[in-house]
């Protein structure tokens, strides 16, 4: 059964570069380009992970990712924070609300799609 990745992120040119990397690796993907379409498309789709910008209108990262967690039906659900804000205090509280893994821009396109793969094993 193919695996399901939802990618939160409002910048386009990341957006399309993580489209490509997600197919490419056959995953079946959507993207949401804010907070609420995030939650609404982990709803309808339930992937199996989201990657998940921090920077996002209407609702950030953090929320998106406390909403997840608080949702007993989504419990399954991986979440990779996949953002710029890479200070200690930030990367702690990711993972304080429940990120599985936390990835700071500029990454590696072969370390998120192992890190990607390696959780998704889980």
């Amino acid at each position: 059964m193919t695996k399901k990745i939802l990618i939160v992120d409002d910048e386009e040119n990341i957006v399309v570069s993580l489209e490509f990397l997600v197919e490419q690796a056959g995953y079946e993907l959507r993207v949401a380009r804010n907070g609420e379409e995030a939650l609404q498309q982990v709803a309808d789709f339930h992937p199996d992970l989201v990657l998940l910008d921090l920077m996002m209108p209407r609702i950030n990262g953090f929320e998106v990712c406390r909403r997840i967690r608080q949702n007993p039906d989504w419990k399954d659900i991986k979440v990779v924070m996949l953002t710029a804000k890479g200070r200690e205090v930030e990367v702690a509280k990711g993972m304080a609300v429940g990120a599985n893994d936390y990835i700071t821009k500029p990454f590696s396109t072969r370390e998120l799609m192992s890190r990607i793969a390696e959780i998704l094993e889980q």
